[in-house]
């Protein structure tokens, strides 16, 4: 018989979504109250009308948060990483000027 550990996250009574991972359970649980949060700030303005469009809108935004952040200039977004034969002949310049 086995054991299986399972984290469910609810609100208002509510079961949103199971995870075998508290870790995952964590971050789930975190977005939405960033929905939460951006539903109340978007009730407070015109643009979105309708409180389904204002849910899927928080919703939206809670799970896109790294690219918000990116188009907010409160992050950046991570350099590029060079290519592995742009990194080699990188590295073998260096070598050659250090000889």
């Amino acid at each position: 018989m086995a054991v299986i550990v399972k984290y469910v996250v609810e609100r208002n009574g509510e079961e949103k979504m199971t995870f075998t991972s508290k870790a995952d359970a964590d971050a789930y649980d975190k977005m939405l109250d960033m929905a939460d949060e951006l539903f109340e700030l978007l009730g407070k303005s015109d643009v979105v009308s309708g409180e389904e469009q204002r849910e899927e809108l928080s919703l939206f935004l809670a799970q896109n948060r790294e690219e918000v952040l990116y188009a907010l200039g409160a992050k950046r977004k991570p350099a590029p990483k060079a290519s592995k034969k742009k990194a080699e002949a990188a590295s073998k310049e260096d070598d050659a000027e250090a000889a």
